[in-house]
């Protein structure tokens, strides 16, 4: 029998059949199951008295009293499967979602201030598995809402936005800084800001030459199809060399010409071999993006563009470029979040970046400092992602108006 038949079987109490409730949305039903097997069996945090001793999981029902704060915006979702799809419905689950995420936030805050204040500022709290479960169940929840409104793409960024902001208040206001996640990230103010600037150094430096050199690589096997036959078949190549082995092939080459060139500051470690192989992995996205854009350009606008007068180079910029620029700008957007994945990996290689901390909490076993380096990663993909499909919307509206 299937989850949502067995949802929509009648309820007995004794021999009395209850009315059966209507399953509307099993993907909702599914987080809910999640939800519900992560709060009753998994450590909502985790109590370490120092940063090197393993942590003492605390359940959601150990947290006496407080955690009854997270009934009110949790029923709405509890109830989302059986609620009927509407406008109002999609707002309070919105709502609710919203609330979730921040009073988990807030209470893991309270437990953190209660056990590693003043006297035992060695006592670290972390986020343990339910609280990442619920967190994630909240905001799936959220999103499954956000698409049932049907909203412009604009106004989802906005509602995701507003939504975020009870999160953002509880950080500024300092109230989670007693979390071990913060006490790392005080620590290593300082490595966090270095990486923050390098990681976005490696990502602009490579991705800038990959748009120019993968665009005159596409267009140029859009314009021949002999090009093309020589052109991807390299290309897909050096995509499936893994990142670290394209790193270490690269050493060599690149301290060779830095002894033959001292003042030219390349060297086998460092920058230099990293944005090279972070260009040379965005040039098959860049380059097919191109391509597929400038296929998609239909023909007839050609052939009225070249009736008109208008020379193949006057094509290229007013007609075709414009047409094409929207699938050109997904694959802007593409390659944009690759770099920034991959470029954790540069730190390998002595390049810097988020990957640094995360390696450096690797190696001693703290799971919080691995944190710090992976969640900023995750956050800038999502914000450059979303960044580039309001960008594309805006150009797909200019053109279709």
């Amino acid at each position: 029998m299937t989850m949502a038949r067995l949802a929509n079987q009648p309820w007995r109490v004794g021999n009395v059949a209850l009315p059966s409730l209507k399953l509307h949305n099993p993907v909702h039903l599914l987080l809910v199951i999640v939800a519900i097997v992560a709060a009753t069996n998994l450590p909502l945090l985790t109590y370490a008295p120092n940063r090197l001793l393993s942590g003492q999981g605390i359940l959601l029902s150990q947290l006496a009293a407080r955690y009854w704060l997270l009934a009110l915006p949790a029923l709405p979702l509890l109830a989302a499967p059986w609620l009927r799809p509407c406008r109002l419905t999609y707002i309070v689950l919105l709502i609710a979602a919203a609330a979730l995420s921040g009073g988990l936030l807030a209470l893991a805050g309270h437990e953190a201030q209660l056990r590693s204040g003043e006297a035992d500022s060695l006592a670290r709290i972390s986020f343990g598995g339910a609280f990442w479960l619920l967190l994630l169940t909240a905001w799936l929840q959220l999103a499954e809402a956000l698409r049932g409104l049907t909203l412009s793409l604009p106004a989802r960024v906005a509602l995701i936005l507003l939504a975020s902001a009870p999160l953002a208040a509880l950080l500024a206001s300092g109230y989670l800084d007693s979390l071990s996640l913060l006490k790392e990230y005080q620590n290593h103010q300082d490595a966090f800001n270095l990486a923050l600037l390098r990681h976005l150094q490696l990502v602009l430096f490579s991705v800038l030459p990959a748009v120019l050199l993968g665009a005159l690589l596409g267009a140029l096997s859009f314009r021949s199809r002999r090009a093309r036959k020589l052109l991807f078949p390299v290309l897909n190549v050096i995509q499936t060399i893994p990142s670290i082995a394209l790193f270490g092939l690269l050493i060599g080459p690149l301290a060779l010409l830095g002894s033959l060139f001292p003042q030219s500051g390349i060297g086998g470690v460092g920058l230099p071999p990293a944005l090279l192989a972070l260009t040379l992995y965005s040039l098959l996205p860049m380059a097919h993006g191109t391509l597929a854009g400038l296929e998609q350009v239909p023909a007839d606008v050609r052939e009225a563009a070249s009736g008109i007068g208008m020379s193949p180079w006057q094509i290229f910029f007013h007609v075709e470029l414009p047409l094409a620029l929207p699938v050109f700008l997904a694959s802007v957007r593409v390659t944009t979040v690759q770099a920034i994945g991959l470029a954790v990996v540069a730190a390998l290689i002595g390049a810097g970046g988020f990957g640094v901390l995360m390696f450096q909490g690797m190696s001693s076993s703290a799971l919080d400092l691995v944190l710090l380096g992976v969640i900023p990663v995750i956050l800038l993909a999502i914000g450059v992602d979303t960044l580039f499909k309001v960008a594309i919307a805006i150009f797909r509206r200019k053109i279709h108006d």
